[in-house]
């Protein structure tokens, strides 16, 4: 089984990228964007979790069922947040009743 050596540059540069982002996942929190930001919070945790799977985690060079694991397992979360919002937005939410 021959292993990819990654050199230390890319480790450093990943790093840096990941100091810079989780910079910018402060910043966003203080910033008030409404409804985007959790949009905006979401893609920088994406981002930083590539750049740690790919990278510190090796997948990048790694075996296409490794890739179809994780395809597979991406997939399934996408199934579980969709079908969760399909029922959180087709409820009809009664107030509360009036005796509490």
């Amino acid at each position: 089984m021959s292993t990819h050596i990654v050199p230390l540059k890319t480790y450093l540069i990943v790093f840096a990228g990941l100091i810079v982002l989780t910079v910018v996942t402060v910043e966003v929190a203080r910033l008030d964007l409404g409804p985007f930001n959790q949009i905006v919070a979401l893609l920088v945790a994406a981002a930083k979790t590539t750049l740690v799977a790919l990278i510190f985690m090796h997948v990048r060079h790694s075996k296409p069922m490794v890739w179809l694991s994780i395809f597979c397992g991406l997939l399934w979360v996408a199934l579980l947040i969709g079908l969760t919002m399909v029922d959180f937005s087709s409820r009809t939410w009664l107030g509360v009743p009036r005796g509490f």
